[in-house]
């Protein structure tokens, strides 16, 4: 390690760095729905609905709220049918989350006695729970000295190491996991992890970071910081045409249950390949993203004969209905 790390580092300063950033985030840290509880069954769902959502339209529509009015403790979740689940989840997207969620709730009742454990090793033995949100419910919900890295955190690590390798690779990630055990305030842990994760939010955001302002710039080590964190190459966008057919008789529309992984037990309008829809011309077109692919759909307004797996659903069962945000959105704009 060279001299300025040696002097300045926050690792050679870790105590002074702590009290800094800890410091910081007393007078001024964000109050936020999940930060008032230290209910693990609350803080688990918060974490697994920011994993791919952000704060701002968790906060904006109350998501997290409403879905715990629905589902407040594990023995509800664990005897809700899917349809329930996923109606709750709708707009958030990646729907395995939901059901994994209630994985994980079950396992903790038959196998924790309903009781979630403390340590993170364990937490991450449950269902759909990863490194990340394992720590988060140790350290968030018991206060136990458990690191966590998200995105946020992985940046601010990146800059105060000067850390000029992809994060993403096996070895980045596993230098970000060391730094932040190493950096961890281990009798404050709920604090600590709270306030790096929004020093990434706030002071060290990805594309302007306001150095000057930060509560613990004079430990970090990064020239460049707006460079930094480095990833490996994104994947291209690939572009999906999809062509949908709305057909509305008796006030009734015919819609088709998914059966992929991504959207199992999801309804949508029927989908027709394009020479099937040569001869019509499109209503109406709506474009959304999933993961890297970017869908453009064709909406076309016809009869046509009903495959075995589609059926003529009632207007007014819709809103009951589990159906993705874009589908959705499609179809009231037709109706």
């Amino acid at each position: 390690m060279d001299k300025k790390a040696i002097t300045k580092g926050p690792l050679s300063t870790r105590s002074a760095f702590r009290k800094s950033l800890i410091k910081w985030f007393e007078q001024g840290g964000k109050i936020y729905p999940w930060r008032a509880t230290d209910n693990p069954w609350k803080i688990l769902v918060s974490e697994i609905m920011l994993q791919q959502t952000t704060v701002s339209s968790v906060i904006a529509n109350r998501r997290f709220e409403r879905f715990l009015e629905e589902f407040p403790d594990l023995e509800t979740i664990s005897k809700a049918p899917e349809d329930q689940l996923l109606r709750a989840w709708e707009g958030l997207g990646y729907y395995n989350r939901v059901r994994n969620l209630q994985r994980a709730a079950v396992a903790v009742l038959s196998d924790h006695h309903g009781a979630f454990p403390k340590d993170a090793t364990i937490l991450e033995s449950l269902p759909g729970i990863g490194k990340y949100t394992a720590g988060a419910v140790s350290s968030f919900a018991f206060n136990e000295p458990a690191p966590i890295v998200d995105a946020n955190i992985a940046r601010v690590l990146a800059r105060l190491f000067n850390y000029h390798s992809p994060i993403d690779s096996t070895a980045g990630i596993r230098q970000l996991w060391e730094w932040a055990e190493s950096l961890l305030d281990r009798k404050h842990p709920r604090i600590f992890n709270s306030a790096i994760m929004e020093l990434g939010q706030t002071y060290c955001s990805p594309k302007k970071p306001d150095c000057q302002s930060c509560p613990v710039r004079k430990f970090c080590l990064s020239t460049s910081p707006e460079s930094l964190p480095l990833k490996k190459p994104r994947r291209k966008v690939v572009r999906v045409d999809e062509h949908a057919i709305f057909f509305e008789k008796d006030k009734s529309i015919l819609l088709a249950q998914e059966s992929g992984d991504r959207r199992k037990g999801f309804w949508r309008l029927p989908l027709r390949n394009e020479e099937e829809v040569a001869h019509l011309e499109p209503e109406s077109k709506f474009t959304y993203s999933i993961t890297h692919h970017r869908v453009t759909l064709y909406l076309y307004r016809s009869e046509v004969t009903p495959a075995s797996a589609e059926t003529f659903v009632p207007v007014y069962k819709l809103d009951s209905l589990p159906i993705a945000s874009p589908i959705r959105r499609a179809i009231e704009a037709s109706l």
